[in-house]
Formats: C-alpha cells, structure tokens, sequence
C-alpha cells in the first residue's frame, strides 16, 4: 500500500530507489487532479474581462467587471459547505474515492461555463448558468486542498511530511503557469474581437478535455494506510461533534490561512487584471508576469517545505508574515507610482516569494494540528471559510478599494492586513496550546 512509500533507515539500494520512486508516483497522481480543480477554478479570474461583457453587460465596464468579480468570489461562499459535506465525506468513506469525487464535481462547473451562450443569446439565463457553475466548482474545491494535503500527509515519511505536503500547493502553481501560458498564447494570436466571441472559451474547453485523462490518472490512487489502520472511521454526527470540540483549533486555522489565500489570490488571479486594467500595461505582459509568478512557486514551495522539516514551521511562519505586513504596501506604491513591466515583475515576484515561504510551512502545520480522525474536514472547513470570506473576494475587493480611495496601491494594505492577522493567530494559537500542554 501506499504508506509503504516511507523509506527505512535500512535497506537495498534497489528498495530504497524502487519505494522513492512509488512515493513520487503517489504525488503525482494525486497532484493531478489537483492541477486540474486549480486550472478550471483559476481560468476564470484570467478572463474576467471577457467574462464581464458576455455575460454581465450593464453600460459600465467598472459595473459589469466588479460583477464577474463577485461571481468568481460566490464561488469561494459554497467551500465551506464543500469542506463540511465532502469532507465528512472523505473522513468517512476514505481518501480515494472523496478525490474522485470532487474531480467529477469540478468537471461538471467548468462544462457549464465553457458552453453556455452569452447574454445577448439568451438573456438573464446566461449569469445565471454562470453563477451556478461557479458554485459547484465551489463546492469541489472546498474540499480538494484539504483531502490532497491531507493525503500527500498521510503517506508522507515522519521526517519529510513538509516536504510531500507542499507539492499540494506546488501542483497548483503548475496550473497558474498552464493557465497563464494558455491565455498568453491565445492574446496573442487573436484579435480583441475574436476573444471576446469565443477566444476567451478556449482554456475551458482545454480544461474539459483534460478530465478523462485525469479521471483515468486518479483511478489509480490508492487508499492510505492510516485510514484503512483506523479502527473506527466516524459518521457525520460524529464528525460535526469532534469539529465543535474543536472549535479553536478550526477558528486558528482559519485566521492563519487568511494569509495565504489573500496573497495567492492577488499575485495569481487578480495579477492579469490589476496590471491591464489598472497599471494600463499590455495584457501580455500581465499574463507573462503571472506565469513567472507560478514558475517561481512552483520551484520555491517544496524548497520551503523541505526547510520547514529542518528548522520547524514556526519560523517561516513568523519570518512570513512579518515581512508581508511590512513590505506589501511599500512595493505596491512603487509600482503604482510608475508602472512598468519590469516593476510590476519585481514586485509579484517578490510577493510570489513571501506567499511561498508561508504556504509552503502552513500546509502541513494545519495538517498536524487537526485531530487524525476529522483532519479532512478540519483542515478543509479552516481553510475554505478563509478562502470564502477573505481570499477569494480579492480580486473584488481589491477593485472595490481602489474605486472607494482611488489609490491604486491599496491593494498592498489588504495583504499586509491579511499578513497581520494570521501573525497574531498563529502567536495566539501557540501561547493556547502550551496551556493546554501544560494543564496535561
């Protein structure tokens, strides 16, 4: 079984190659589809323009484009309700089949959104269809992060638990830079007008294309050993009552993963739109900016999971987020005050490094703090509420604030907002849990 990817101290060259081998095997099959539920999710912030005059006209740009915005982010309303159902799900039935369940779930959302017709074919149906598409992609991706951390976890070695985990966020990224390279190609070999007749549909539909091939690809997961070794898997009254036992642990989980989302969000999904709608730059260039950004933590964020192995969590964690409070208004009003690409390149790449050094500790920190037995639906239920109420209103937030201040670098203070918040959850957390320590 799976769990067998965990290498001895002792053994043949051949074992020790042939079980590294099954253990990145296992990565990559889950990861997969995790790259896809990312890809499909994340392609509709990147043409949120497009998006906005096919099926939100309302005879103002800055209307229609706030409006798609909060269609993006209704999305994130239903993880939450996605963690809770799904995961219970997951905890229950087992970690195999809740990933092919979300997968199928995710493909049914994007379909919905590659084929239905524009406003103008069939009216007030066509944001609706839209609206619910996002929803159900919502609720599969409210509980992807969690069941993929949570196993890349449990058949991770004890000394490189960090390490699997962050490949998780890692697969993510491999979407960002697909989806980027995808709408950089597609700008540049079609004109404005053919994109906003159906160009803007041609990731979607390569979405689409890729679910048998991934359906295939994750048929092959295997269930963990620490699941099938649990001798008692809880029903879902069970599960709500731990979860309310644990309400704290949840409540810090989701403060601390209000970071990560808000920055993710704003250097991936936001970062095409701020920088031609905004910064007035080609869109191009916002595009060849955000796969740069993905390239980067792609590299970077199994490097800060291997280090959190080595030195603990705690100090990527403070080291984070000190530096998103104090950095992320500072470099956001010097690329505003002259926009360029080579600036704006600078600065999402330095924040592109802040956000990797967090997340790539983070991830596995939730894992381990959530009880074995409930840690699907904790880890999910934590990390969707603060993609829902913060991280993935972003985008709509941000372009909210810079038309109530008209500063276009206000986008800064939310992440440095956000860095602060979960800094004081996580010192508040950790002073909580050696009381708990102590009275055991």
């Amino acid at each position: 079984m799976i769990a067998d990817t965990a290498i001895p101290a002792h053994g043949t060259a051949d074992t020790i190659a042939a079980r590294k081998s099954s253990a990145f095997k296992s990565i990559f099959i889950v990861a997969s589809g995790n790259f896809l539920e990312m890809f499909d999710f994340m392609v509709f912030g990147y043409y949120a323009t497009y998006i906005a005059k096919a099926f939100f006209p309302t005879g103002s740009e800055f209307g229609s484009l706030l409006l798609t915005l909060m269609t993006f982010g209704a999305g994130f309303l239903m993880r939450p309700l996605g963690a809770l159902v799904l995961g219970a799900y997951v905890d229950r039935h087992g970690r195999r089949k809740g990933l092919l369940l979300v997968l199928g779930l995710m493909a049914v959302g994007t379909l919905a959104i590659a084929i239905t017709p524009t406003y103008e074919q069939i009216g007030i149906a066509a944001p609706l269809i839209i609206l619910a598409g996002r929803l159900v992609q919502g609720l599969s991706a409210g509980v992807e992060v969690g069941g993929v951390s949570v196993y890349l976890n449990e058949i991770a070695p004890p000394h490189r638990k960090g390490f699997f985990t962050s490949w998780q966020s890692a697969s993510q990224q491999a979407a960002v830079v697909f989806a980027a390279l995808i709408g950089l190609i597609v700008s540049t070999n079609l004109d404005p007008d053919t994109m906003q007749s159906w160009g803007w549909r041609v990731p979607f539909i390569i979405g689409c294309i890729m679910i048998p091939f991934l359906f295939i690809i994750r048929s092959h997961v295997e269930e963990t050993e620490a699941f099938l070794n649990r001798k008692e898997h809880p029903k879902v009254g069970q599960i709500m009552r731990i979860i309310g036992a644990n309400w704290g642990l949840v409540l810090q989980g989701t403060l601390m993963a209000v970071m990560t989302t808000v920055f993710f969000y704003m250097i991936t999904a936001y970062t095409p739109t701020f920088g031609s709608k905004v910064l007035n730059l080609g869109a191009g260039e916002s595009l060849f900016v955000t796969a740069c950004v993905g390239v980067t933590n792609f590299v970077l964020l199994p490097v800060m999971g291997a280090l959190s192995d080595r030195i603990g969590r705690r100090p990527l964690l403070i080291t984070a987020t000190v530096l998103g409070a104090t950095l992320a208004y500072p470099l956001m009003s010097w690329l505003v005050a002259a926009p360029s690409f080579g600036k704006l390149l600078t600065v999402e790449l330095l924040l592109a490094a802040i956000y990797a050094t967090y997340n790539g500790a983070f991830i596995v920190y939730l894992t381990e703090i959530i009880p074995a037995h409930v840690r699907t639906v904790g880890f999910s239920l934590a990390y969707s509420t603060a993609t829902a109420v913060f991280g993935g209103f972003t985008p709509a937030i941000a372009t909210a604030l810079i038309g109530a201040t008209g500063d276009k670098a206000i986008p800064g203070a939310w992440c440095a907002a956000a860095a602060l918040l979960s800094l004081l959850a996580l010192l508040i957390g950790t002073r909580a849990q050696k009381r708990r320590a102590t009275v055991a």
